[in-house]
């Protein structure tokens, strides 16, 4: 099988990115769900959610793991952030 050059786009909006400040995993035996938000007490917006594959996540937790490795060979250990704690979600209106 030969390797295949694949161009992708990114729009506009998406480019800019979004600020998250905390993070939630849920899984079921088909899918990892990834929930990015920020939290300013008392409450808290998810402004991305992301779906995907038990073996799609693997591949992104491995990447993640290296990315980590490469920033504190360049510019030192990185300390855990403190937990906001217990989080629930509001119902929906």
């Amino acid at each position: 099988m030969t390797e295949q050059n694949v161009q992708i786009r990114i729009e506009d909006a998406v480019l800019k990115g979004t600020y998250a400040n905390f993070m939630q995993v849920a899984h079921t035996k088909d899918e990892f769900v990834l929930d990015f938000g920020n939290l300013y007490p008392p409450q808290g917006i998810i402004n991305a959610r992301i779906i995907t594959s038990p073996g799609h996540f693997k591949r992104v937790v491995k990447a993640m793991q290296e990315a980590l490795s490469k920033y504190e060979e360049e510019f030192g250990q990185v300390t855990e952030a403190n937990s906001p704690g217990p989080v629930g979600f509001a119902e929906r209106k």
